[in-house]
This record gives C-alpha cells, structure tokens and sequence, in this order.
C-alpha cells in the first residue's frame, strides 16, 4: 500500500512541475505595446546613465548632447507609436519574445 501511495505521489509531482502552465520557460505572448513599453523603459533607462556619465566627467558635452538627441529623438518615435496604437484601440499582434 505504502509503495502504490509513493508512486502516486511521485507521479503527481511531475505532472504538478511539468504542466505546461507552470512552466517557467514558455513566455507569454507580447503585444506590439508591451514591446514598445519595454522599449521606452530601455530608453530613459540609457538616458539617466548617459546624464549621470556626463555629470561625473566622462563625456565630452558635444558627445553627450548628440547622444542625448538621439536617445529623446528615439523616445519620441517610440511614444508617438505607443499612442497611435493606443488611440487606434490597436495593440498590435502577439509576437513570441
């Protein structure tokens, strides 16, 4: 009795670990949004570093002004896409990360 509760178990531990909802290697499905978010969240991210490196000395202010306009020049295409979709009610199509 002992060894058919045991095997029971074991097999309801697999089937809990390996269900293909709990597993932690699928990734859901993004939206073209959700991709756009992370974008712009990458964006400001490189942003704060860029003022941060400027402010302690490591960039020349030419180099760090033309950096900055094309990381804002890329926020702003980024966010102007973000509210086109949004205003159209279209959050794009999954796509597999």
């Amino acid at each position: 009795m002992g060894m058919i509760a045991g095997v029971v178990l074991t097999l309801a531990v697999f089937v809990y670990m390996f269900w293909p909802e709990k597993n932690p290697f699928v990734q859901a499905d993004k939206t073209r949004v959700d991709y756009l978010r992370e974008r712009k969240d990458a964006i400001y991210e490189n942003l704060r570093d860029l003022n941060f490196e400027f402010q302690s000395g490591k960039y020349p202010e030419q180099d760090y002004l033309e950096q900055r306009r094309g990381l804002e020049d890329e926020a702003a295409r980024v966010i102007a896409e973000m509210e086109g979709l949004q205003a159209r009610g279209d959050f794009g199509r999954r796509v597999r990360a």
